[in-house]
């Protein structure tokens, strides 16, 4: 058992924060899903042109300079030229789109136990808010087939394949990601000893979440997905051509991650944030909707191996950086979530510098 089902075994949740609402067959926003202010309609949003996130080449020379400066001052960059083939990123768009265009019934018979990880529902955010969010996901580790079938019990195949063909490619990206990530800090495979993606005695772990924010009749009261960070070392998405996505930016509030074709969004994450000391932002982020057009997203975290304590690098501690996190496993960490969600990074606070209380 994995980090991500060890964690969501031991923190199961009640079946109204599982099943979505039937989406197609609600004409007006229910209260059980308005939120209590008032949001800017997407299109509306005029943030400072000059501070758009970051776009980078992979293929520019700079590019390790640039992400350094993206996760210093954002925590977020769009990718470009990442040798994702176009191709497959349309594949995992349309058969997201097939997916949650089934019938409310049809995607139940997929749906995630209490204490499952897996499966179709709600993200586990859910419990932490006394409204529901706008949106419906469809969680997968490694192969999907079991669920597939329960879908597709003789239509499963492409769905399969396109899947799985997507996390090698995702994990492959984000590997690549994350040794400019270390390179441009300075630190070697000796600093980061733990990460080996090739060590199959132990494997990264990784986690795929299909998602889709549906029209809303009134998108300025609800909410795709609340504000949070996450708890992966990266988060890799690629969403379609529909804005929802956005990312807090202090001085600046809430900019959108326009959609840009085939590019990936890249988020830092709060294990990354760890391992860096801080240098790196953790970055905040929710998704609104909108009354004409369903986005969709997929969501690739990625995670270090099982039983390995994440910690910030000595190469970047020093007198005036002193350490500021203890070490945590990722399974830790995801327990920590569970109960104190985003004040899970203040609870690990190293005690010899920060005074906070200890899990």
């Amino acid at each position: 058992m994995n980090s991500v089902s060890e964690s969501f075994k031991n923190n199961p949740l009640h079946f109204k924060h599982i099943i979505p609402l039937d989406f197609n067959t609600t004409l007006t926003l229910p209260d059980s899903h308005t939120w209590p202010l008032s949001l800017e309609p997407i299109d509306s949003l005029t943030h400072v042109q000059h501070e758009a996130l970051p776009v980078i080449d992979l293929t520019n020379p700079q590019a390790i300079t640039l992400i350094r400066q993206a996760c210093e001052k954002w925590g977020v960059f769009q990718v470009t030229n990442h040798d994702i083939p176009v191709k497959l990123l349309n594949e995992i768009e349309f058969q997201t789109k097939r997916l949650f265009a089934l019938p409310l019934n049809q995607k139940l018979l997929a749906v995630r136990s209490p204490e499952g990880c897996t499966g179709y529902g709600l993200p586990r955010m859910s419990t932490f808010f006394s409204k529901f969010i706008w949106s419906e996901g469809f969680t997968v580790m490694g192969s999907p087939v079991d669920h597939a079938c329960q879908l597709w019990p003789h239509d499963n195949a492409n769905f399969c394949n396109v899947l799985v063909e997507y996390q090698k490619e995702l994990d492959t990206l984000t590997e690549k990601i994350l040794v400019l990530m270390f390179k441009s800090l300075g630190l070697t495979q000796e600093d980061v000893k733990w990460f080996k993606p090739n060590n199959e005695s132990k494997p990264p772990q990784a986690v795929l979440q299909l998602n889709s924010y549906p029209v809303c009749p009134d998108p300025s009261r609800a909410m795709g997905l609340a504000p949070h960070t996450d708890s992966s070392l990266l988060t890799l998405i690629y969403q379609n051509n529909t804005s929802g996505l956005q990312v807090y930016r202090d001085n600046l509030g809430w900019v959108p991650v326009k959609p840009i074709t085939a590019a990936v969004v890249v988020m830092v994450g709060d294990l990354m944030h760890i391992a860096c000391n801080g240098l790196f932002k953790c970055a905040l982020h929710r998704a609104l909707v909108n009354k004409t057009h369903t986005r969709i997203s997929i969501a690739h975290f990625y995670g270090p191996p099982r039983d390995v304590k994440i910690s910030p690098c000595l190469k970047l501690v020093d007198p005036d950086h002193p350490i500021l996190y203890r070490p945590v496993t990722w399974k830790e960490y995801l327990d920590a979530k569970a109960i104190h969600f985003n004040n899970a990074l203040e609870l690990i606070r190293d005690k010899n510098n920060s005074g906070c209380t200890h899990l």
